[in-house]
């Protein structure tokens, strides 16, 4: 896989960020990518030097910044001496989200890994606020990584939406193949391609103003599944899978609820799925369905934005 040449791993000093570190660090030796560590740390108000006398605030900041590049060097020298491979490292003063983003942009990297701030379950999301906003916002690649006790990926699953009317679209779900099928290729993982489809308008057909049988019904959505089928498969053929032959899966549904419902009972490690702004507004949303569905995971995320995306935020 050598998509990436420029990675950028958010770094939050605790013991969930080794299988970060990690996996950043192997990433960028396969790829021969230039790998930088960043925290990001709180600036420091003005009012502290109402009763914080000893230095300036300005001082002071830079103290606490020294300290944590200290504390993260420390932590990467062993992958550092492990792996053979050098990074940058650097702490970042402000609002996390957008200095992270701030990041990209100065210095052009192409992916961003990050730990997730929750713990995933029945009881607590995965991800938290800045998660999403660098999901939203970032306008590179974000890979979510959940915590684990493995450290390989057993199953990665590619979630796309081949539509013939939609060139954007079917460019993002070749971007998405490109990089699922690689990344399984790396981790020697199942390959799983994942089509959620329904017949559009299905309620309103079943409804009283169309007074259609179930018998005709029930042709109308085999018709609809051998269409999404046909689309699927002109997309599969446009790809060269070696001695990796994916799983493939054609789920009728709502792709908010079907996709991670799929991805927790095939225990899924990875998603790799494309991000729409539909809204007119850049960078103001993912896409609803698309959003709904990362709320959802219980599992590692690798979000790809499409062709042309500008991040609202400036540097």
């Amino acid at each position: 896989m050598t998509r990436f040449k420029n990675i950028l791993l958010v770094f939050g000093g605790n013991d969930n960020d080794k299988e970060s570190l990690n996996r950043a660090f192997t990433l960028a030796k396969s790829n021969k990518a230039k790998l930088t560590i960043a925290d990001v740390s709180e600036s420091v108000p003005d009012k502290v030097g109402e009763y914080v006398d000893i230095v300036s605030v300005h001082d002071f900041e830079k103290i606490i910044t020294e300290e944590k590049v200290s504390k993260i060097r420390s932590l990467v020298k062993r992958f550092e001496s492990r792996m053979k491979l050098g990074a940058d490292v650097k702490v970042l003063v402000g609002k996390p989200h957008i200095e992270i983003i701030r990041e990209v942009l100065r210095n052009g990297h192409d992916l961003v890994m990050k730990t997730a701030e929750g713990k995933g379950g029945t009881k607590e999301m995965l991800f938290g606020s800045v998660d999403v906003n660098l999901m939203r916002k970032c306008p590179c690649p974000v890979w979510m990584i959940k915590p684990s006790r493995s450290r390989k990926y057993s199953r990665i699953l590619a979630a796309v939406d081949p539509d013939p009317y939609d060139e954007k679209t079917n460019r993002l779900n070749d971007v998405i193949m490109e990089l699922a099928l690689s990344l399984s290729i790396l981790e020697k993982s199942e390959l799983h391609v994942v089509h959620v489809w329904s017949l559009f308008g299905e309620s309103t057909l079943r409804g009283p103003r169309f007074r259609k049988t179930e018998s005709q019904m029930r042709k109308l959505v085999r018709d609809a599944k051998k269409t999404h089928k046909k689309w699927l498969d002109k997309m599969l053929q446009k790809i060269t899978f070696g001695e990796k032959k994916p799983k493939i899966h054609l789920i009728k549904g709502d792709p908010t609820t079907a996709l991670p419902r799929f991805a927790r009972r095939q225990k899924i490690d990875l998603i790799v799925m494309g991000t729409l702004c539909r809204t007119g507004l850049p960078g103001f949303l993912i896409g609803n369905t698309a959003e709904s569905a990362i709320n959802q995971a219980n599992c590692s995320v690798l979000t790809v934005k499409p062709e042309g995306f500008i991040s609202p935020v400036t540097i």
